[in-house]
């Protein structure tokens, strides 16, 4: 089992089985700690992620007023009405906390600064400022990234207004600035993304339109001066950090694995849905419904897999399990196209570029564009050996040590430290399906 400071080392050793439950999803686990801190009296979340990005989440509601504690694995939040904080808002690399409490902040009526790590800060925070300048929300930026200052202005006026590009962060910024707003503030969305604000907001009691218009995309209404209501939260397992331990099943021969309690919510499953294609064996089991999300135990078996193209049409449904899809095609046969995928050129890392050097430097046929990547494989394990470069981006990191527990020869990350920001366990649970990494310093 790795330490999860430095670098590591994945290699073969063998089989993979047993059951392992993914971490909390960490979409849920912001907003559910947001949501709680803004409806005033307790509100109760089990499952949340305690991982880096959430925690800096749960430290800025404390910072706005609310009391936020955790007892027996049992997370407690008492809202209240937001006040400024004394201090910069700091988000450390959580790109998903700065943008939500931005929106939720200007919604409050309070005024407050945010601060990131360098990552962080060259992300850009534009596309939310842009709306809420629409809004009536003045703001000071470096160039429309951290750091942000938004001030404590005038009352919100309601908008209309359509995503230009599919972002879940930036329609959830919008809604909860909305709920501060005077009158009722519309937002079309031509290709849908994740729903998981508007699913929560209901359960919060906020009444929200949601109208959906075939080929059009879906329509969202909400109307400004709703109070939220404290409700108890129960957090599925994160889909995108279930995707690493179902692809380590799926590339090592003889593996058969579950993994439990798994969001399967279809506006984030175009990963197993993919994987499918490529002739996966992947089964959601014991499918139920917790907290207005749809979960399932997945069951995932080692695979003969083939090469697919991937439309960009479904790239917002699996935006962030790309580079563990790139590693998957370079154990299947022939070309896998991926397209859409501009997207991934502005997360913790260029993501698109640093799949392909890592890839290139494990002996695997692989090209990029501006918005796709391609990965020919030979229908066997690649030859692997390389020592990867992760950009400190947690998927990234993920990905390569999971790419050496089947490869020829072992797969070595410069860094594993930022890994604990989205799958803290992750060392643990492979470790506890028969997986070998190893901590290097």
């Amino acid at each position: 089992m790795a330490a999860q400071g430095g670098g590591a080392l994945s290699r073969k050793a063998g089989a993979l089985s047993g059951a392992a439950p993914a971490p909390g999803d960490k979409s849920i686990s912001h907003r559910a700690l947001i949501f709680g801190a803004l409806a005033c009296g307790a509100s109760r979340i089990t499952g949340l992620l305690e991982g880096d990005d959430v925690l800096r989440t749960a430290a800025a509601m404390r910072a706005l007023g609310a009391e936020v504690e955790r007892a027996g694995g049992v997370w407690q939040v008492d809202g209240a009405h937001w006040r400024t904080p004394d201090q910069a808002l700091y988000f450390a690399n959580s790109g998903t906390g700065a943008r939500l409490v931005m929106g939720a902040v200007a919604g409050a009526g309070i005024g407050a600064a945010f601060a990131g790590d360098a990552s962080l800060c060259g992300r850009p925070m534009g596309r939310v400022l842009e709306p809420l300048g629409m809004m009536g929300v003045v703001a000071k930026s470096h160039g429309g990234r951290l750091p942000v200052e938004i001030l404590a202005g005038e009352d919100l006026s309601a908008v209309q207004c359509v995503l230009a590009k599919p972002s879940a962060q930036v329609k959830s910024a919008i809604l909860l600035a909305a709920l501060g707003a005077n009158g009722v503030t519309q937002i079309h969305e031509p290709v849908l993304c994740r729903d998981h604000t508007e699913r929560m907001l209901a359960a919060f009691g906020v009444k929200l339109g949601i109208k959906d218009d075939g080929e059009a995309g879906r329509f969202l209404s909400l109307a400004g001066g709703q109070a939220l209501t404290p409700t108890n939260v129960s957090v599925p397992g994160d889909p995108s950090s279930a995707a690493f331990l179902a692809a380590a099943a799926l590339i090592t021969p003889g593996s058969e694995i579950t993994i439990t309690n798994v969001l399967v919510n279809p506006l984030r499953a175009g990963f197993y849905q993919t994987v499918r294609e490529m002739g996966g064996d992947v089964a959601f089991e014991n499918e139920r419904t917790e907290s207005g999300e749809p979960v399932a135990d997945i069951r995932v078996r080692h695979s003969v897999l083939h090469g697919i193209e991937t439309p960009a049409a479904r790239a917002p449904s699996m935006i962030d399990e790309y580079p563990i899809l790139a590693i998957i095609a370079a154990y299947a046969h022939g070309e896998t196209m991926m397209r859409g995928l501009e997207e991934l050129r502005v997360k913790e890392s260029d993501r698109i570029a640093s799949v392909e050097t890592g890839l290139a430097a494990c002996g695997v046929d692989v090209a990029s564009g501006e918005d796709w990547l391609r990965v020919r494989g030979q229908g066997q394990a690649p030859k692997g050996g390389a020592r990867v470069k992760t950009n400190h981006d947690h998927r990234i990191a993920m990905s390569f040590l999971t790419m050496g527990l089947a490869s020829a020869e072992p797969v070595e990350i410069d860094d594993a430290s930022m890994i604990a920001t989205s799958f803290p366990e992750f060392f643990q649970l492979i470790s506890r399906l028969g997986g070998e990494i190893i901590a290097r310093q």
